[in-house]
């Protein structure tokens, strides 16, 4: 079958066989003109996929000719003949996991961070969609479409030669490279205590942000309270932490957290162990107890 030319194309070609000059014979320059064509319309007949996107399917049970007759692979008799075999099935006797017990468990409770990195934050600068002059909370990163909102945002340090911009920012939790990233590029990281709400909050403007924790004691009370009554409309405040891990997290200096201001000198950050030599240690018996004990003979 002669391959088809759309009708303009072919007006076209007759038209410039029209135009050759008359020395040639009209008849034989039209049929070159229209014998020129970049792409043959047999292509259609030789389409196939690509080497690789299709695998015959093996038909089992169809004869020993095929390889795969008969017993059609699974061999002679047996339960794996006859039936399907569970992975986890270990031969009828008591499973290991009922015998020795599972070793931890899944903690379905614990926050879920939004992952960023260092390369993913000077590229959005560059791009114009952060301002390097102004602090980066929560509220510009997810407003910038960098994360999704989720229970926090985790600074990581992926890209760590790429930062260049000194910047001010305020996330959930950081890496200890990605904060000696920043801090050498001549920025300044914060960690501070978010939920899934607060960061709701901060993003549809009903929260504003702060890295100062809600002053605790009776004596705070009517400046909090006046200070909520004067303004204009309500706003929630940011949480604090309450557990113990996240306490000690945001009290240490090395992770930059926003409650370590709260620590005095060579106070740890943990709950448990104190200043030495503040208070008397529980259970020192008195020179009163060890004087009676002296005295007694038994």
């Amino acid at each position: 079958m002669p391959p088809r030319l759309p009708f303009a194309q072919a007006a076209q070609c007759c038209r410039r066989a029209l135009e050759v000059p008359p020395k040639q014979p009209s008849l034989v320059s039209l049929f070159a003109a229209l014998s020129v064509q970049t792409r043959s319309a047999s292509i259609l007949a030789s389409l196939s996929d690509n080497k690789g996107a299709y695998h015959k399917r093996i038909r089992r049970g169809r004869g020993a000719s095929s390889g795969y007759g008969k017993t059609a692979g699974r061999g002679m008799k047996g339960t794996k003949a006859r039936n399907k075999i569970n992975p986890w099935f270990q031969g009828g006797q008591t499973p290991l996991i009922f015998k020795h017990g599972q070793k931890g468990f899944v903690n379905h409770r614990a926050p879920v961070m939004a992952e960023l990195n260092l390369d993913r934050v000077q590229a959005w600068i560059d791009a114009g969609r952060l301002d390097p002059k102004r602090p980066i909370t929560p509220r510009e990163i997810v407003r910038s479409g960098l994360v999704g909102i989720k229970d926090g945002i985790k600074l990581l340090a992926r890209g760590k030669n790429e930062i260049k911009t000194p910047i001010e920012i305020v996330v959930s939790r950081a890496s200890a490279a990605a904060i000696l990233a920043v801090e050498a590029a001549g920025g300044k990281i914060t960690t501070r205590y978010y939920t899934k709400a607060a960061i709701r909050h901060l993003v549809t403007g009903k929260s504003v942000h702060t890295d100062k924790p809600l002053p605790v004691g009776p004596e705070h009370v009517e400046s909090v309270l006046q200070q909520a009554r004067t303004s204009a409309k309500h706003y929630y405040r940011l949480p604090d932490p309450t557990s113990r891990w996240d306490i000690e997290y945001y009290r240490d200096p090395a992770h930059r957290g926003y409650l370590s201001h709260s620590l005095k000198a060579g106070e740890s950050p943990s709950l448990y162990f104190k200043v030495p030599g503040e208070k008397p240690l529980v259970g020192k018996k008195s020179k009163k107890a060890a004087d009676v004990t002296e005295e007694r003979l038994f």
